[in-house]
């Protein structure tokens, strides 16, 4: 009651003042229009006349206002306010002007309180619309900021602008509901603690997007352009976004996974990080030898090796120590199992770990080994463990090919043979017994 007596007070002054219905409804009869029917057409007339006017008042304010707002922007070192520029936040900003021009004339040019009030809430919904929007464009144009920025640029900022966002439309949302309804904001908001349940299963994939988001900024698991690897959706690959619905990684095929945020935090999965930051790219592969080319070293074999680079100084001084060792035991060196000899395998492990030791593209910083792991049935592994300096894909490819290129073909020179399943003309036939 109260404010229907107030809307009538503002709408008897605004007329009094102003006059405007009243000086169309005169002119109308003027010009022969019957007093019933200009009635009716004045207040159309005022009505169209207040959206021109607002119209208009939008036009000047984005070709003039807008203008200098852009001029001074680009005037400015600032890197923010041509963010803004770009992504039209100012312009949305200077739509609210002719909103509350609608808002404030509203009563001047309409009679009637139910009007007035309807026309006044579209005026209000728009205002909240647009600022919604500009809102949403800051987002957007601090996101681009921060993510150039170097103490930023590999942080998930946009998730946060994101949830900045969300937040934004659900209070935004709420402010309209409270402008149809006629409900006071707080009141409406205080109400709705009560559907709470329904909200958080509404927004649920925000609200895991943003927790997942924080724990992985804050525990520093998940940069822009890391290399992850996570095998349970196929994901191979760089880290292209992290926004608070998903993160996209691109693969090495070209193709795109997308993954939910909360996905990387309840599961597993393998950032390359590390690898990238330390001092090398680690190989950790082996080759397979046959048990039956392992064998003691006779002195034609040895002579052989010491013409072998890297060798010569190895089997001089491991035969010191074996003639040493088998001259204090009193070792009978007429039987073979007695005492101590190099083998083949043996000697050919130190080629390998002193071919390893000066090798360029090798970090000797790091850990650098060959070893035997457990025997098998198809042979005895033989590991190599090492380093490469340069971490770009295709060159520690071309560096690991050329090591095992060696390797390959230099076995036979030790009277070794790696193992392979035997080919169909390696299969024994009925005529060889």
């Amino acid at each position: 009651m109260i404010e229907s007596q107030l809307g009538n007070q503002i709408t008897d002054k605004a007329t009094a003042l102003f006059g405007v219905i009243d000086a169309i409804h005169d002119f109308l009869t003027d010009v022969g229009v019957s007093a019933p029917l200009a009635s009716v057409l004045d207040e159309v007339i005022s009505v169209g006349l207040l959206f021109l006017l607002s119209y208009l008042i939008d036009i000047v304010s984005r070709f003039v206002i807008y203008r200098i707002i852009e001029k001074f922007a680009r005037l400015t070192k600032n890197k923010w306010d041509d963010a803004f520029i770009e992504y039209k936040v100012f312009r949305y900003l200077i739509h609210i002007i002719p909103g509350i021009i609608f808002l404030i004339s509203a009563p001047i040019a309409i009679r009637s309180l139910f009007w007035v009030k309807i026309f006044q809430k579209g005026a209000q919904i728009f205002i909240v619309v647009t600022m919604i929007r500009a809102i949403k464009a800051a987002a957007g144009a601090l996101t681009k900021i921060y993510s150039q920025s170097q103490d930023y640029s590999d942080k998930p900022i946009k998730v946060v602008f994101q949830i900045i966002t969300v937040i934004t439309y659900f209070i935004g949302g709420i402010a309209i509901l409270s402008i149809i309804i006629n409900k006071e904001f707080t009141a409406l908001f205080a109400a709705l603690g009560a559907s709470m349940a329904i909200l958080l299963l509404i927004f649920k994939d925000s609200i895991l997007g943003f927790v997942a988001g924080w724990q992985l900024s804050a525990n520093d698991m998940l940069r822009l352009g890391d290399w992850i690897t996570v095998p349970k959706y196929g994901a191979d690959g760089d880290v292209e976004e992290i926004s608070l619905y998903s993160v996209k990684v691109r693969n090495f095929d070209k193709t795109i996974t997308t993954i939910p945020p909360y996905s990387l935090v309840s599961d597993s999965f393998q950032n390359w990080r590390g690898m990238k930051e330390s001092g090398g790219r680690r190989i950790k592969r082996s080759v397979l030898i046959d048990l039956h080319t392992i064998k003691f070293c006779t002195p034609e074999m040895l002579d052989k090796f010491r013409r072998i680079k890297h060798l010569s100084e190895y089997i001089d001084r491991t035969e010191g120590e074996i003639a040493q060792y088998n001259k204090e035991n009193n070792i009978d060196n007429s039987v073979l199992v007695n005492g101590r000899r190099q083998t083949n395998i043996g000697v050919f492990r130190a080629y390998l770990q002193a071919y390893l030791k000066q090798h360029p593209e090798i970090n000797q910083e790091m850990t650098c080994m060959v070893r035997q792991l457990q025997p098998t049935e198809r042979g005895i592994p033989l590991e190599l463990y090492f380093f490469i300096t340069n971490k770009d894909w295709i060159y520690y490819e071309n560096v690991v090919s050329n090591v095992f290129d060696h390797l390959f073909a230099i076995v036979p020179q030790f009277e070794l043979k790696l193992y392979q399943y035997p080919a169909g003309g390696e299969m024994p036939h009925y005529d060889d017994y």
